[in-house]
């Protein structure tokens, strides 16, 4: 999904929106460079058909999760500041160790501008509603956005 642009007050839906995304985006960036840091077959495009790469994918998943429940120590497989965190007094993100192992490992995407259709701003749109409605807030949200 695609941030609203500009800068926006604060508490507005776009802005919690705007820092609810990046919160995701950021477990979701951590969750491929982990993969990519102790898989490395993530680190290039996998040349195999689509259902190979989902199973591919599925036993990487599989392993990693066994390794964080059934290892002596976890923190031995993934130790503190593995993955990004947030300064929970400032809100700054602190980048995890996994972004320093992979430099130069990941290819860099080629940003292509485009339009973003209608309907797709709508789910945005109605997600930004939900985000600071009752059933949609979250408590933290309330501190940076």
């Amino acid at each position: 999904m695609k941030p609203f642009p500009g800068t926006h007050p604060k508490g507005s839906p776009e802005r919690v929106f705007n820092y609810r995304l990046s919160r995701a985006r950021r477990i979701i960036e951590n969750v491929f460079g982990l993969l990519g840091t102790v898989f490395r077959v993530f680190r290039r495009p996998i040349a195999l058909s689509l259902k190979k790469v989902e199973s591919g994918v599925l036993a990487c998943i599989s392993l990693h999760n066994f390794l964080r429940r059934n290892t002596q120590s976890p923190q031995t497989y993934t130790p503190p500041g593995t993955f990004d965190s947030e300064d929970l007094d400032t809100g700054i993100i602190i980048p995890g160790s996994w972004r320093y192992e992979n430099e130069g490992g990941f290819l860099n995407l080629q940003r292509i501008p485009r339009k973003i259709p209608k309907d797709a701003k709508e789910v945005r749109n109605e997600l930004a509603q939900f985000f600071i409605s009752d059933v949609g807030k979250v408590p933290w949200q309330d501190r940076f956005a």
